[in-house]
């Protein structure tokens, strides 16, 4: 066993693990699954302006600085009850493939956002009102590609 798997062990029988995984796994994934639906559908708001395909009249800005800070309180609940399950369900999670994947996706959706964020939003103001940049559009593309894949490898999860 290596490490990796010894530390997922430790943490499935831990009080917290047991806790979780005897008592309060359901209520834990319930409020997952709700965190969960408030990122995509906060994000896909603004993905599908990026795409041009939703209220194309809304300055991206605007949009954004409205949209976000739901998405932002609804990514910090589904990463706490995620990281919560985790803990409950470690050593089984450590081999599902389904769980490494959506974690992948994780980390992507997060790449994506970077180079959003860092690159083509630093020059919004030449597209903010009008077709968004090709770069955006990718963005918004991307976006809506990985977090369909990250709800669809979670809801896998259990099935493995």
């Amino acid at each position: 066993m290596n490490p990796i798997q010894q530390f997922c062990e430790w943490l499935t029988t831990t009080w917290l693990g047991m806790q979780i995984s005897e008592n309060y796994f359901p209520l834990v994934e319930s409020i997952h699954v709700i965190g969960l639906a408030g990122v995509f559908g906060s994000i896909a708001i603004v993905d599908m302006r990026l795409l041009g395909l939703a209220n194309k009249k809304l300055p991206i800005t605007y949009l954004s600085n409205q949209v976000l800070p739901w998405t932002w309180r609804s990514f910090f609940v589904a990463a706490l009850t995620g990281t919560l399950m985790f803990i409950g369900n470690a050593s089984t999670y450590y081999d599902n493939t389904p769980f490494r994947i959506k974690i992948l996706l994780l980390i992507l959706v997060g790449i994506n956002m970077a180079v959003f964020q860092f690159g083509t939003f630093r020059n919004v103001s030449a597209w903010d009102t009008g077709k968004p940049a090709p770069g955006a559009r990718f963005a918004g593309a991307m976006s809506l590609i990985l977090w369909t894949g990250i709800v669809g490898f979670g809801r896998w999860i259990g099935f493995v």
